[in-house]
């Protein structure tokens, strides 16, 4: 069952379309192997994000000058949606590569976007997004990883923390601090994956999304030339914020694709499974329940389209990506929750992805900014 779209062009239905095409025939028929497998390997579908950068969707809501498609922002984010509701890695992915290309299109100078995009936009390269820390998630004004002027590079020291991609990716866009002056000390760096004393942790064993590597990195004395600092010295936290609003509506994109996906599979088995001599969605506890999962999902997607909108019409909207995010991924783990029950026994079994789903839905309400301080901004702004 696909959700029902009502696209804002014939280009972005058509996007639409051919995404529903790679989910069908590239992404659903090898998600749930990949996922068990990167579990016990930790392998990583680097083949999955050729085929998606091929395609055009890595490039999507980037400006056609720099090798994008110029697509508003309602389109890209119902195409990252699709992509969850088939594989929530890789829809979670395609959002982190976005979010890594972001300060490069926004605050690069031309000659660092000529330099810079043509890899990151083509599907060649997949970025990753370094700016938690150890001791630094939430409160980004307090990290302590430092880049030091030397004459015409910047050497980096220190460490970064749940970095998704970490050891796959091609590039690290990467804060870090060039003056002890608080928030206002931070800075933006493209640092290359080949760079000496640029090294990873070992893979996190995650709960779920086990196709998206995690891992610390590690910047020993790691040479990066000035010309790949994005912005000015200082501007790093303006520009991680304005990324992160971004981000968070891709999250929330993502994380309702997931919750359709769990409604999907529980709709289709209460059509199948019969008990008492029927079908089970024919019991009206069981509608109920389906409803309130419809309702949740189709409420998720509007509040990030509504956001979505703000943003391609240049309006602020700031708390409304934070709204989207809260509201979809408390969705997701909702929805997912509910999915499990509506498959009974079967549900708590790794026959069906319904666990699967469960599990992957967790970290939604975490990363981006937990839930709580999507509270807070939204607390904020109301009362701004």
């Amino acid at each position: 069952m696909s959700a029902t779209r009502l696209m804002p062009t014939e280009e972005g239905q058509d996007l639409i379309d051919l995404t529903r095409d790679i989910c069908a025939k590239e992404l659903r028929p090898k998600v749930d192997d990949a996922e068990r497998a990167a579990a016990v390997d930790e392998s990583f579908p680097t083949d999955v994000f050729r085929t998606l950068g091929a395609a055009g969707l890595l490039s999507l809501p980037h400006p056609e000058e720099h090798g994008g498609y110029g697509q508003p922002y309602e389109v890209y984010l119902q195409v990252v949606e699709e992509i969850a509701s088939a594989w929530m890695s890789v829809a979670v992915g395609v959002s982190v590569h976005s979010l890594t290309a972001f300060p490069v299109t926004t605050f690069g100078t031309p000659e660092q976007q000529a330099a810079l995009l043509p890899g990151m936009l083509s599907g060649d390269q997949l970025g990753a997004y370094c700016l938690s820390e150890p001791l630094a998630g939430s409160d980004i004004a307090s990290m302590t990883t430092r880049a030091t002027r030397d004459g015409d590079a910047y050497v980096l020291k220190g460490r970064k923390a749940w970095i998704s991609h970490a050891g796959h990716a091609d590039y690290y866009t990467t804060f870090a601090r060039t003056s002890d002056d608080g928030g206002k000390g931070l800075s933006c760096f493209v640092v290359p994956a080949d760079a000496p004393g640029l090294t990873f942790g070992t893979p996190e064993k995650k709960m779920g999304l086990h196709c998206d590597t995690v891992r610390e990195v590690m910047f020993d004395d790691v040479r990066v030339d000035a010309a790949r600092r994005i912005g000015d010295e200082g501007q790093g936290m303006a520009i991680a914020l304005s990324a992160l609003d971004a981000g968070r509506l891709g999250i929330a994109a993502a994380s309702t694709g997931l919750a359709q996906g769990a409604f999907d599979l529980a709709a289709g088995y209460a059509k199948e499974r019969r008990q008492f001599g029927r079908a089970i969605g024919e019991f009206q506890g069981l509608q109920f329940l389906l409803a309130d999962m419809e309702a949740a999902v189709t409420s998720a997607r509007a509040t990030y389209l509504h956001a979505a909108r703000l943003k391609d019409a240049g309006r602020a909207f700031s708390k409304e990506a934070a709204v989207a995010k809260l509201v979809a991924t408390d969705a997701a783990m909702r929805v997912t929750t509910d999915a499990v029950q509506v498959l009974g026994g079967a549900g708590y079994t790794q026959d069906f992805p319904a666990e699967r789903f469960m599990r992957e839905a967790k970290v939604t309400q975490i990363f981006e900014g937990t839930n709580q301080i999507q509270r807070l901004v939204i607390g904020r702004h109301v009362l701004r």
